[in-house]
């Protein structure tokens, strides 16, 4: 099978997004200027760079409150700052819940019954029981083709690591059974892993 995007594929369902995968969950955490927080899921995230720690997600549809975007880069442009959470699947259930749309005054920590806690260096919730958060500072968002992506970009400025996430010095992701986003409405579970040399090394 070979298909123009622009030309649709014939399929049931988009396999654009099960082709990409498994990707990371970036749990993202905001305040608006009126103090209201806000947490949603979205799973175009990844990290980008190692010196100084960057991180990027986009965000591709709107909302009828918002200006052409979500409440989180509404928040994001509001006020520099976000909260990257990294979703474990004991709480799969409150990452989906928190994908609920919901008016932009409403609290998601508060209706998906999840705890929230202070950042450090930013003036921002997290969700307290994440394995790990990242608190970030805004450095651009960038507008990409198609009329509601924007791709958002953050400077790590802390980084929270849940203490039985560590083993021997080293973050360990199955200990956690960190999730991930495959295409339509699949996860996937990180339950092994394996390590490779390169040949540089």
């Amino acid at each position: 099978m070979f298909y123009r995007p622009e030309d649709g594929h014939g399929l049931p369902h988009n396999p654009f997004n099960a082709i990409v995968a498994p990707r990371p969950i970036g749990w993202i955490s905001t305040r608006d200027r009126a103090g209201v927080p806000n947490l949603a899921p979205y799973s175009f995230f990844n990290a980008v760079a190692y010196v100084p720690p960057q991180v990027m997600f986009s965000s591709t549809t709107d909302k009828p409150d918002q200006d052409g975007t979500k409440d989180s880069v509404a928040n994001i442009r509001d006020t520099g700052v976000f909260a990257v959470n990294i979703v474990e699947y004991a709480m799969r259930d409150e990452m989906n819940a928190s994908s609920e749309t919901l008016p932009k005054d409403v609290d998601e920590f508060a209706a998906a019954g999840i705890e929230a806690a202070a950042c450090e260096t930013i003036d921002c919730p997290r969700v307290a029981a994440a394995p790990a958060v990242l608190e970030c500072k805004l450095t651009q968002i960038v507008e990409l083709p198609g009329p509601t992506n924007q791709l958002v970009l953050g400077e790590v400025t802390g980084v929270h690591i849940r203490d039985d996430a560590l083993v021997n010095g080293r973050f360990e992701v199955t200990k956690f059974k960190m999730l991930s986003r495959l295409g339509y409405r699949d996860y996937a579970v990180v339950t092994e892993m394996f390590e490779l040399t390169r040949p540089d090394d």
